[in-house]
């Protein structure tokens, strides 16, 4: 990757560059990063970089030695030029990771006001901010975006399960560390540390990562993947009776290949442990396992072990009461089981809500989901907790299929990233 950072001041950051990880980094080749002095595109005998603003105000950089510095640094491909300003979007951990992905990264410093809009305009592909606050230029911002960038970066940092152990990286805020002495200022290390047991240092580090992201930014819990900090395993069950049919009556449902195949692809790709079919009728019981054992045994598994690893997820039941037993069984707690529904009801809960307190509480949740036109009240009043429906558009209409529904679900409580 290359960076090229265009300052007024570049005795600034030359000497940020040299030092520590990041300085090590550019030495090793790993990836280059070059300043260039804006006035050694200027004119005139004093090399003048900014104006005054018209219609009062203070000096601002002018477009012309901007336009020809870009110009030389754009003789081989386009660059992608960001321009750090308190007008533009909020640096976060996903747009630090979008900019580690170009290939020719410009960042121009402003000073002064700022920079010539028509220059902005015409040049800039985006404006970043550290923050709702200002600074007196954009040194310290593209410093700030050049040390995010370089974590990134294969051999940069030691140790890449380091970084993706570090805040924002995995969705959730770092655990607390600490170093010799165990003992300090009166307070120990967690004993829990000086144990030796790597499965439980890990598991009280997770802990400790949702307590603080929860006392800290709680905020972020929406856009985090929650199923590494969880203790016991996720389901989703495809229930088939109690159901309900158009006549809003009880009623059974069959089974089909199609919904089989995606949601079993979809518990795949989000980490659930199983994916609970619920079926009171033998004959349906039967087709089921031909076409699991076709894909897992058969043909099919030669065809696309792909969908051999997803199909290998599916276990059978009778009735729903049946699997949440097992599941109570397999985790040795009680599961958490959520209801969903297309319907606007009394009592539902939001699904963010939901999702903290699946985190927050450490639990194992079930996700219900009925065919037919939506789970029975007898389903619905025995869940711990029932889900508002997805709702996309604004006239209400909201008759997603079933696959498309537990997509949508998985992807809000364990998509990462």
């Amino acid at each position: 990757m290359k960076i090229s950072i265009l300052t007024a001041f570049p005795e600034m950051i030359q000497n940020y560059l040299g030092t520590s990880v990041l300085g090590k980094g550019i030495a090793k080749g790993k990836f280059d990063v070059k300043v260039i002095d804006i006035r050694d595109f200027a004119q005139g005998r004093y090399k003048q970089i900014d104006d005054y603003c018209y219609g009062s105000g203070g000096m601002i950089l002018m477009p012309e030695p901007l336009r020809k510095a870009l110009e030389h640094l754009s003789e081989d491909t386009k660059p992608y030029v960001v321009y750090p300003s308190p007008q533009g979007v909020t640096l976060h951990q996903e747009l630090v990771e979008d900019l580690s992905r170009k290939k020719h990264l410009v960042i121009l410093c402003g000073h002064y006001e700022g920079v010539d809009e028509r220059f902005t305009k015409k040049y800039v592909d985006l404006e970043v901010s550290l923050g709702d606050f200002v600074l007196t230029g954009g040194e310290m911002p593209a410093m700030a975006i050049v040390d995010a960038i370089s974590r990134l970066i294969p051999g940069v940092v030691g140790k890449s399960k380091a970084v993706k152990e570090d805040s924002f990286y995995s969705g959730m805020l770092d655990n607390p560390n600490y170093t010799r002495p165990s003992k300090w200022d009166g307070e120990e290390v967690p004993e829990v540390l000086l144990s030796g047991n790597d499965k439980v240092i890990e598991r009280w580090r997770r802990r400790k990562s949702v307590e603080r992201t929860f006392k800290r930014r709680p905020d972020i819990v929406g856009r985090a993947g929650i199923m590494p900090w969880l203790d016991k395993g996720a389901y989703v069950m495809e229930i088939h009776y109690p159901v309900l049919d158009k006549s809003g009556e009880k009623s059974s449902t069959a089974i089909t290949g199609m919904d089989l195949q995606d949601i079993a692809r979809a518990c795949r790709t989000y980490g659930i442990k199983k994916y609970l079919l619920v079926t009171p009728t033998a004959q349906q019981r039967e087709m089921a396992k031909k076409i699991i054992t076709y894909w897992t045994k058969g043909l099919g598994s030669k065809c696309n072990p792909n969908l051999k690893e997803a199909f290998s997820s599916v276990k059978i039941f009778a009735s729903a009461q049946k699997a949440l037993s097992w599941v109570k069984q397999k985790e040795k707690v009680e599961p958490y089981k959520i209801a969903t529904t297309a319907q606007i009801g009394e009592g539902a809960t939001h699904w963010l809500s939901l999702k903290r307190e699946i985190l927050f509480e450490n639990l194992s949740p079930v996700f219900m989901f009925g065919t037919g036109l939506g789970l029975h009240k007898e389903i619905l009043n025995s869940a711990d907790a029932v889900m508002t429906p997805i709702i996309g558009g604004t006239d209400g209409w909201n008759h997603l299929s079933m696959r498309s529904a537990v997509s949508i679900t998985l992807d809000r409580f364990f998509g990462w990233r």
